[in-house]
């Protein structure tokens, strides 16, 4: 029986860890010693530490409080019981009742069922679970956030012990950790297009942290506030580079960014960490953990960015606290693909982009920072890859299909060669379509079909000259408001405006005005959470609910547009009430302009978006009103078949060439012919040639994609002749399929249209 040992504060608890990992005792026998200290300075009947061994298991490896016999006999899968829970989540679990949660696994050799409360948390390592530390008490107890992090940051501690290799072999711990040399194949979501390959390299930890607990916690104290003036000026040098001084969204977010910096909530989390006794980088570590635990408990699309930018930061601050032979880890090898979990804007950037060949991420989202800054800078990014960090090893062969949304790690000789013609086949398709960048977009049969390009930012604008669009169909003019801590003000969204009319031409621009809420919240406007974000605030009843929103964007489109041709058009509008309303507050300011004399646009043209089916009803008093209807496809088809588009159980359960969706278009091409009223749709249909065919078949003559199906549908264009497909396709409409898709393809092989 150990002498008992009186609770300690956290500092003198670490330090007591700090000398027991220097005793030169078993690491069999040092463990022993933890437990008993932990338990005792817990206030806990049992403190229990579980390993990860090969094959997903997780073995009892010591314990203070359970039967000793129990101790390297005790096993539980991954998964299983409350300690495999913990290791399957790599989240902490607090119960004042552990024995009545329906996981709780119950193994009588440990004698555990006296116990009532746990507490535990994973034991991380790079990442990785490769252990759990619990603790025990016999009555109910609610233990308390502070006690949790107190264990989180002793399992840090023990995970040095761990990964020393003396308790399992350095071998099995890398097997353990779910690595394989076998090749592996995964699937996510494109954030930023394009195809690449080379060599994995981690994105997170750079740093190898070799100690944990200070011996001069004043000395950590001015380490840790040089390492952040050294982060401040870093982000001042991003700022002022030439990316970023033309300004733009991704600018916006920098300025946030640069905001973050002085944070206080995070200042304090790590001066409280410092105060523990911890060194300055186990401090930045520890920060990181408390970060990534809150992240797991916010469902805010707007908070979790605020957070992932906050954990950017760390990982940055890190660095400057990295000795020069450590940051070395950070220069790429030649042909380089960079794997995180998730990853900031300012990361994004550190890297060589002579050298950075793709970014791939196990989170991630189509509007997150380190999305629209790598769009922006032309390199693919793939997101939602689940199971990534498990799986890859750095110095490993990566493949990134930014196409499919595919990875293909230690690729095997056949990927390889197909990978290699993939590209090549690429390079060709692009040398096509620019062949046919000036060549009109006329059917077989003479009819002219009008091709626009979707943008949003002004790194969008060199694809209109590129592609030989005809105009841009959809400006997403939010996308500028996404990263900044304010609604941008008038001179600042003019001056954006104006630029893009400058470029533009004699080429149109129909301006959305801005679609925030759903998954694009803003932080300032004060979004509380909605149970369907997709059908709640959002959109024309944020602008109608906040009227000086609106008329800011307003007054700056009128005066960009001076003595030129605006188009305008009001997004997610479900009643004709809500489209005259915006367009009162529209005609308000142009009678204002007018009576101050000010410059004002020759012809301003005023349309709205079909996406609410509702407004398919109301045409007959719509199409009276407006000047034009814009149908966006991908809103219309989660709202006619209330399919969250979002959900991956339901991504291909409606097909877009279902004859309701295609008759529902069909309808309002029609309606629209009658009153004379232009029509068009963008949205990802357009950008298929099938799906493109098949709503030029309909009736459309305007459509609006991405850059890159510019070429593509252009091709299928010059290649179709639309009235005997008109023929066909319009008595498919009675059909009661699930989809047409097949009928379509067949008839294009048939008459040679390419797809």
């Amino acid at each position: 029986m150990r002498p008992a040992i009186a609770p300690a504060g956290p500092r003198a608890l670490l330090r007591r860890l700090r000398d027991i990992m220097a005793d030169p005792g078993t690491a069999q026998e040092r463990l022993d010693t933890v437990v008993s200290i932990i338990a005792n300075n817990m206030v806990a009947e049992v403190c229990s530490i579980y390993l990860v061994r090969a094959g997903e298991v997780l073995e009892l490896f010591a314990t203070e409080g359970l039967n000793r016999d129990a101790v390297h006999r005790t096993r539980l899968r991954v998964g299983e019981g409350l300690v495999g829970d913990i290791a399957a989540r790599a989240r902490p679990l607090s119960l004042p009742d552990a024995q009545a949660h329906p996981r709780f696994a119950y193994r009588p050799e440990t004698g555990e069922e006296i116990y009532q409360s746990l507490m535990g948390v994973p034991i991380l390592r790079g990442g990785r679970v490769i252990g759990v530390l619990v603790v025990q008490n016999r009555t109910a107890r609610h233990y308390s956030d502070e006690e949790i992090e107190a264990l989180q940051t002793v399992a840090m501690v023990l995970a040095e012990m761990v990964n020393s290799g003396e308790l399992i072999g350095r071998d099995e711990l890398f097997e353990a950790a779910g690595n394989a040399t076998r090749p592996q194949y995964l699937e996510g979501r494109v954030l930023a297009e394009g195809l690449a390959q080379g060599i994995a390299v981690l994105h997170e930890p750079r740093i190898e942290i070799s100690k944990t607990i200070a011996e001069d916690p004043e000395r950590e104290k001015m380490r840790l506030d040089r390492a952040l003036r050294d982060l401040r000026a870093s982000v001042d040098r991003v700022l002022a580079g030439d990316d970023f001084v033309a300004g733009g969204e991704h600018r916006d977010i920098f300025e946030t960014y640069r905001l973050f910096t002085r944070d206080r909530g995070w200042l304090d989390r790590l001066n409280e960490a410092l105060e523990s006794g911890l060194t300055a980088e186990a401090a930045v570590q520890r920060a990181q953990v408390v970060t990534r635990a809150r992240m797991a408990e916010i469902g805010d699309p707007s908070m979790r960015e605020r957070l992932d930018d906050l954990e950017d930061l760390a990982n940055r601050l890190s660095q400057y606290l990295a000795d020069e032979d450590d940051r070395a880890g950070h220069r790429l090898p030649q042909d380089a693909v960079v794997v995180a979990r998730t990853m900031g804007p300012a990361e994004l950037l550190d890297y060589d982009r002579d050298r950075l060949r793709a970014v791939v991420l196990e989170e991630g989202s189509p509007t997150s920072h380190v999305a629209i800054v790598a769009r922006a800078l032309d390199i693919p990014l793939l997101g939602n890859v689940d199971g990534l960090i498990g799986r890859v090893e750095p110095g490993d062969s990566v493949i990134v299909d930014g196409e499919h949304g595919q990875v293909f790690i230690r690729p095997g000789e056949e990927i390889r060669q197909a990978f290699v013609q993939n590209l090549a086949a690429r390079a060709e398709r692009r040398a096509k379509y620019a062949a046919l960048r000036d060549l009109p977009a006329v059917t077989r049969d003479g009819v002219p079909i009008s091709l626009n390009v979707n943008a949003g930012l002004l790194v969008d604008l060199p694809h209109l000259d590129e592609t030989g669009a005809d105009g841009i169909g959809l400006f997403r003019t939010e996308l500028q408001f996404m990263g900044g801590h304010g609604f941008p003000g008038v001179d600042a969204q003019a001056d954006l405006y104006a630029r893009i009319l400058d470029h533009a031409g004699d080429r149109p621009v129909v301006f959305r005005t801005f679609d925030v809420g759903g998954d694009k919240t803003l932080s300032y406007v004060g979004h509380g959470k909605e149970e369907n974000p997709a059908l709640g605030w959002r959109a024309i009843r944020i602008s109608l609910d906040r009227p000086a929103l609106l008329r800011t964007q307003v007054r700056a489109l009128l005066r960009a547009a001076a003595d030129r041709r605006l188009d305008l058009m009001f997004p997610m509008v479900a009643e004709v009430a809500e489209f005259e309303a915006a367009r009162a507050i529209l005609d308000l300011e142009i009678g204002r302009l007018r009576e101050a004399g000010a410059a004002a646009p020759r012809d301003v043209r005023v349309g709205t978006m079909l996406e609410v089916p509702a407004l398919a009803w109301q045409l007959p008093a719509l199409l009276p009103r407006v000047d034009f209807v814009s149908i966006g496809s991908n809103d219309l088809r989660q709202f006619l078949f209330a399919s969250d588009r979002s959900n991956p159980l339901l991504a291909n359960r409606y097909d877009p060439l279902s004859p309701g969706l295609l008759s529902l278009v069909r309808a309002v091409v029609v309606a629209c012919e009658a009153a004379s009223v232009p029509l068009a749709l963008c949205g990802e249909m357009a950008g298929r040639p099938l799906e493109a065919m098949a709503l030029l078949g309909l009736g459309l003559r305007s459509i609006s994609m991405a850059p890159s199906a510019v070429g593509p549908v252009k091709e299928m264009v010059r290649s179709l002749d639309l009235g005997s497909l008109a023929r066909y396709l319009v008595p498919l409409l009675e059909r009661p399929d699930h989809s047409l898709r097949g009928k379509l393809l067949s008839f294009a092989r048939d008459h040679g249209i390419v797809i």
